[in-house]
């Protein structure tokens, strides 16, 4: 959406670091859960001792359970979310999800304290990534609707909180692991961060309806002004030409009864000289929802599998199979290893990639050569399969190094977050803002076809072990 000239200024930056803030909070859960892998793993692959010889009770996989029942709620939640956002007010779907996160991280942090056997803690915690994975899906797209509806700029400040919301974890996982307390202290501080950091969202968001720049463009009744979309008015004026009440000069009139709100905008002047639309709100609702789904995917497809491709790539090997690669230099740096050469490097080189879309641009998302190059990104499958992911059963390792890996991670990282920010840079290069007469549902729909791909390869992939 275009910034209006008569909007009121951000005043001290506040509705930028509120979805700064948002953006962050929306992938909390995940990259909390991901980064714990450490802490999961200890309470789960417990050791027994018979005859002298360590012997593990079960093998849970945790990694790719954890993927696999992330992946395929986000996957329905989103759809869902896509398809039924009208029947369920924002509010609801925002604050509510919120909430319900921040009580799955309050349950996961008091369990840390309570003692369980590991089948039973490995099905509550499958069911609490589940269902907490489920309200994200809601809560990040709600909210992509939402920041559609503000400025290009909000997109991108959203979208480097989501960065860097890797990062704030992985960062969070390092604190813990250095301050030298036992493992279940060390847990609980590391997990009592994202209710904090829930909370604050949860605050950040309650703030936007009070701030008057969030006012000016959340408000229903400033969405529909002037010149936004010839398409929708033309199509509007032929429903109303056919009806008795018509007028055959091309101008629409309504009567709105009280309380509503009526949208002006000029049409191109015709033979008969300048004509005007008047259009209630009600009206212009329903002429928006005859853009569908299908009418945007026709003109978003290349970038949505563009970007459906990157998530595919990614999240096949990451974290399920890039978390167990084992360092070559054993001793203290094993504790430090896969949060820093795994998780740290991906989610600094993730971000860093996604900032650099803002001021580079190659190729053009018009060139053939982008979907080229986002195609190529699946040579990291099987170099980061190469490296030293124990255990294997087949393929031998072939880069035992913690170099080659750690430079393979930042490559694979880098790559997909400067894919991902071109490729969602769609709003400003005249996208499908002519489809619909709002950006919000555009963004929305967009988020789908991200999710689907990914969410339905983890199904395959998470459901075998390793190569």
């Amino acid at each position: 959406m275009k910034e209006r000239t008569n909007a009121p200024q951000d005043r001290g930056c506040l509705v930028g670091i509120c979805f700064f803030i948002l953006g962050l909070g929306t992938l909390l859960p995940w990259n909390f859960f991901m980064t714990a892998l450490l802490y999961f793993q200890g309470r789960l692959n417990t050791t027994e001792w018979s005859n002298g010889t360590a012997v593990v009770r079960t093998e849970y996989y945790f990694n790719n359970w954890m993927t696999l029942l992330s992946q395929l709620p986000l996957l329905v939640f989103t759809l869902l979310n896509s398809f039924l956002y009208h029947r369920v007010s924002e509010t609801v779907r925002i604050a509510g999800s919120l909430v319900f996160i921040l009580l799955l991280f309050i349950l996961t942090t008091v369990l840390i304290k309570v003692p369980m056997d590991e089948d039973r803690f490995f099905s509550v915690t499958m069911a609490t990534i589940w269902f907490i994975n489920s309200f994200g899906a809601v809560l990040q797209g709600s909210l992509f609707g939402l920041v559609g509806l503000l400025p290009q700029k909000f997109s991108a400040i959203f979208m480097s909180g989501q960065g860097l919301a890797g990062t704030f974890a992985a960062i969070a996982m390092l604190l813990a692991i250095a301050s030298g307390t036992d493992s279940e202290t060390a847990a609980l501080g590391y997990f009592i961060t994202p209710c904090v950091g829930t909370l604050i969202t949860l605050l950040s968001y309650l703030l936007l309806p009070r701030l008057e720049f969030a006012q000016y463009y959340l408000d229903k009744r400033h969405q529909y002004e002037a010149g936004t979309t010839d398409e929708l008015l033309k199509e509007s004026s032929m429903v109303e030409n056919s009806k008795p009440n018509g007028h055959s000069n091309g101008s629409v009139t309504s009567s709105p009864t009280k309380g509503d709100v009526v949208a002006e905008a000029e049409v191109d002047p015709g033979p008969e000289g300048p004509k005007r639309a008047f259009l209630s709100l009600e009206q212009v609702e329903k002429g928006q929802a005859k853009a569908s789904v299908l009418e945007v995917f026709k003109k978003i497809w290349v970038m949505a599998f563009c970007v459906t491709f990157v998530f595919t790539v990614t999240l096949s090997v990451f974290p399920a199979v890039t978390a167990d690669v084992r360092t070559s230099f054993p001793g203290s740096w094993d504790r430090y290893f896969i949060s820093v050469c795994c998780f740290l490097v991906f989610n600094v080189n993730d971000w860093f990639g996604r900032t650099v879309t803002t001021l580079i641009r190659w190729p053009r998302k018009e060139s053939r050569l982008f979907p080229a190059l986002v195609i190529s990104r699946v040579v990291f499958v099987p170099l980061l399969m190469f490296c030293n992911v124990q255990s294997r059963s087949f393929l031998p390792v072939v880069f035992h190094h913690d170099a080659v890996f750690t430079v393979v991670m930042a490559l694979f990282a880098l790559s997909s977050g400067y894919f991902i920010g071109g490729a969602e840079g769609c709003r400003d290069s005249g996208g499908p803002d002519d489809v619909l007469l709002s950006p919000g549902p555009v963004l929305r729909s967009r988020l789908v076809l991200p999710s689907a791909g990914p969410g339905l390869v983890c199904v395959c992939v998470c459901a075998c072990a390793y190569v």
